[in-house]
């Protein structure tokens, strides 16, 4: 489990710098802020010993939300 933790982390953090570094659309600031904080809670090696009171299955839940949201930065805005 901790292996697809570094994955996704890993993934995350270098598609929210890729992001970052073209903007290519609009709504790339916000989809870079979500692939950060993703980032952040996929990395196992951040919540080994529970800080802060965040459980794995809130972490899941978060991530699932950041996942199902994407679309509505996507949408055109006006």
């Amino acid at each position: 489990m901790a292996l697809v933790g570094w994955v996704l982390s890993f993934f995350a953090l270098f598609g929210a710098l890729a992001l970052r570094q073209d903007m290519p659309v609009d709504g790339s600031a916000g989809m870079s802020n979500m692939l950060l904080l993703l980032a952040l809670l996929a990395c196992p090696m951040l919540w080994r010993d529970s800080p802060l009171g965040i459980s794995r299955k809130q972490r899941i839940v978060t991530a699932l939300m950041l996942f199902v949201g994407l679309p509505l930065v996507l949408l055109p805005a006006g």
